[in-house]
């Protein structure tokens, strides 16, 4: 399974973090983009490790409000739904 996630974690576009977002009613600035854009590519294997080490509260400079809001229950529905499978 890592190797699957990996492989798509290294061909990961913007269009298509863009395109998940808006799928989960979450529109970010180009500025939101950019940055999820890059922590995803940084971090996605320490996240996939151990998500408890993602702290939304560190983030909440570089997203709106709302949309830390909604970031914050898609990862929560993802990992309910799927994190057993890591």
């Amino acid at each position: 399974m890592y190797s699957l996630i990996a492989r798509f974690m290294e061909n990961i576009t913007k269009e298509q973090i863009d395109t998940f977002a808006k799928k989960n009613k979450t529109f970010l600035s180009n500025e939101e983009l950019d940055f999820t854009y890059t922590f995803v590519k940084k971090n996605w294997e320490l996240i996939l490790r151990n998500p408890n080490l993602l702290q939304f509260e560190r983030l909440k400079d570089h997203y709106s409000a709302e949309n830390l809001v909604k970031i914050q229950k898609v990862f929560q529905a993802y990992y309910q739904k799927y994190g057993h499978l890591l």
